[in-house]
């Protein structure tokens, strides 16, 4: 990218570009056609999806389970009911039995039990929970089993510190951290007999009669070691604590009946909508099918949300209310992340355009129907990370604000105004399989949400009116994308071009603060890091413009995101050259040698896996001492940062250059760390230096 002088010209556009820039994105029109905004608006039914909300919430949906297969079954059924047909909706099993890999995802175990309870038998006789009256208080993946024992209170239970001078051989043990964690611990390490954990964090306090969802989650080693669990709600092992601290002898009992772990299989529902003119190419739905009952935001409603999607889609087509798409639509309802995984591992062809892939977007659905005036979240929309441009990002946007200026409502439904944020990427679902084969994805979510993973996460907290909202964005954006004609392409181009050069001129301010703020000895570095921002910064906003290309490439489109490309080339030339001068007034010359004052790693890594990695790698297959720099507050890598520097990993980066991206994203990150991680990861096989 090349540099020039900077003049008065130069600031003159580029300060109107900034001024045109605010203006648009207060009155910029949509981008869809407000006769198919309606016809969506008319169609799609959050009533209708809070149904299936109800419905799904009646499913004990844990991955790997036949409760899950149960849940799957409805979905194909209503699939069937809204005829499609055995060709073009189906589901897919994969072996589920705690040893089998998906590339790095040990897939879970199966599970089945029939029945359970705690009881606590001294100082006094009583019922304390029991399975399946409240499913969530049974740890998922326990085993079957029946014993009788004295109970010990260990804290968190998670930390070996936690049972210096405690004696839990053959006892119930009483903690507070999360089930597997202590369970791991507790039985597998020190010999107890089975675990009993309670929620005690802020919502517990709020919230006294919420139980958290914890399961096992075995390791393959670990399988014929696996006794059993019970959450408790905070009410209920305060009691139980305060008896043992009080010095009283207490006695529990309990019993698991039913199979407990056994080899199964994992379904992920598949239904599509063959495109005509472009049937090869795709654009995918997703939603993660399970979780315990009941569990209805996560994911219930990503999963009926899809589901009315695709029946309207099917119906509006079959009535010819609108044409057939040009691509093919995808829908899945898939266990979350191990299911994903083992699908895309399966289906080679699910790869993007950075791949020479065909597979155009993902429009992930987890979590989006939070009722606002009870849970007081708002919807968030997590953009595709750097390593990952799209135009998928400025669709989704514009969709949303369209619906911003709808007056969605139902019989049923809230009164509240709609809340929205879209955010820089964020993990934590199934978007992140589509992301890592280079096909962007989006996620739809909500925060806060004080229920998530518990026990308060029931139907009458999901809302027609939101899920409807959700609903129409997302159909939207993949109908538009997968039909885009040329005028509509040129129309994407110019909005995107003005849309990112707003985001230009802030990723320029947070360059040039980068500079004022330092000491002017590390100005220069300072001005090398600031550099790094800004062209990631417009290197994003021009590939995503390119990306436009991959859903209509006619000459016409061509020429338009030609044009636009160069403007957005002009301003990053003027902010370059802007930066320098405010590295100028820091003291640095314009002639200073450039560099960071960290050596350079040339070496460049290559992948030997597909898909994300699975999250505790690589400290899982680490030496305890090599895997304690995990643990440690001097490893500063957050599960997003590790995520995206395996995304960066594409046989031609250094690891040098991976910092400098990373950096980019997310804050200065030092290369010692980056070649820290690597090194790990080659030491366990996933990665291999060129």
């Amino acid at each position: 990218m090349k540099n020039h002088l900077v003049t008065p010209m130069c600031f003159v556009f580029c300060m109107m570009m900034l001024a045109a820039t605010r203006g648009l994105s207060q009155n910029d029109p949509a981008l869809l056609d407000p006769k198919l905004r309606d016809l969506f608006h008319e169609a799609l039914s959050g009533e209708l999806a809070k149904d299936h909300v109800i419905q799904i919430t009646r499913h004990h949906r844990i991955q790997g389970s036949r409760g899950y297969r149960n849940a799957a079954q409805y979905v194909l059924g209503q699939l069937r009911a809204h005829g499609f047909g055995e060709k073009e909706a189906f589901v897919e099993s994969f072996v589920s039995d705690g040893k089998y890999s998906y590339q790095t995802w040990q897939s879970p175990s199966g599970w089945d039990v029939t029945s359970a309870e705690l009881r606590m038998a001294e100082p006094a006789e009583e019922l304390i929970v029991s399975y399946p009256e409240i499913a969530m208080s049974l740890m998922t993946y326990s085993n079957s089993g029946e014993a009788r024992a004295e109970l010990v209170w260990v804290g968190k239970g998670t930390r070996d510190e936690d049972y210096v001078g405690k004696q839990v051989v053959g006892k119930f043990v009483l903690a507070t951290g999360y089930g597997g964690d202590v369970h791991r611990l507790a039985v597998l390490k020190y010999g107890a007999r089975a675990v009993i954990c309670y929620l005690d964090d802020e919502r517990a306090q709020q919230y006294p009669d919420m139980l958290q969802y914890t399961g096992m989650w075995p390791k393959s080693e670990e399988l014929l070691r696996v006794t059993w669990g019970f959450n408790l709600t905070n009410r209920q092992g305060t009691k139980l604590r305060k008896l043992l601290e009080e010095g009283k002898k207490v006695v529990m009992q309990g019993k698991v009946k039913g199979t407990g772990l056994e080899p199964y299989f994992m379904d992920v529902v598949v239904a599509r909508i063959r495109g005509v003119d472009l049937p090869e190419e795709e654009v995918v739905f997703s939603a993660h099918l399970d979780h315990p009952k009941e569990s209805a935001n996560d994911n219930a409603s990503g999963s009926a949300a899809i589901l009315d999607i695709a029946r309207t889609m099917k119906d509006l087509i079959d009535r010819g209310r609108i044409p057939r798409p040009k691509r093919t639509i995808r829908f899945l309802w898939v266990p979350e992340w191990y299911g994903t995984m083992a699908y895309i591992d399966a289906h080679q062809e699910l790869i993007g355009p950075g791949l020479n892939g065909k597979v155009l977007a993902n429009i992930n659905m987890d979590m989006v129907g939070e009722h606002p005036e009870i849970v007081h979240s708002k919807l968030v929309i997590t953009r595709t990370p750097l390593s990952l441009p799209s135009i998928l990002n400025d669709a989704v946007a514009s969709m949303t604000k369209m619906v911003d200026g709808l007056n969605v409502r139902t019989p049923r439904g809230s009164l509240s105004q709609f809340n929205y944020r879209i955010t820089p990427y964020s993990g934590g679902s199934d978007h992140m399989m589509f992301i890592d084969r280079k096909i962007p994805g989006v996620m739809f979510s909500h925060d806060p949400d004080y229920t998530h993973h518990t026990s308060e996460d029931t139907p009458d907290k999901v809302d027609p009116v939101e899920l409807e909202r959700c609903e129409i964005i997302a159909t939207s954006t993949l109908w538009y994308l997968a039909n885009l004609e040329p005028a509509q392409g040129i129309d994407l181009a110019q909005y995107a071009s003005a849309q990112g050069m707003g985001r230009l001129g802030m990723a320029y301010r947070r360059s040039v603060r980068m500079i004022q703020e330092a000491d002017r000895g590390v100005a220069l570095p300072a001005l090398v890091e600031s550099q790094t921002v800004l062209d990631y910064a417009a290197k994003q906003e021009i590939d995503a413009l390119n990306s436009i290309l991959t859903f209509n490439n006619a000459s016409t489109v061509k020429r338009t995101v030609d044009v636009m490309k160069g403007q957005l080339q002009s301003q990053f030339e003027n902010y370059t050259n802007l930066l320098r001068v405010a590295a100028t007034d820091k003291g640095v010359s314009p002639g200073a040698a450039v560099s960071l004052p960290e050596a350079p790693d040339r070496r460049v890594p290559i992948r030997l896996t597909r898909g994300p990695l699975a999250l505790d790698l690589p400290e899982a297959k680490l030496s305890p001492q090599t895997a304690g720099w995990y643990k440690t507050p001097d490893f500063p890598l957050s599960e997003e940062m590790r995520f995206e520097l395996v995304n960066f990993i594409d046989g031609k980066r250094t690891v040098s250059e991976i910092r400098s991206a990373l950096s980019a994203e997310f804050g200065f990150t030092s290369t010692k760390t980056v070649s820290r991680y690597l090194d790990d990861l080659v030491r366990v096989g996933v990665v291999r230096w060129k």
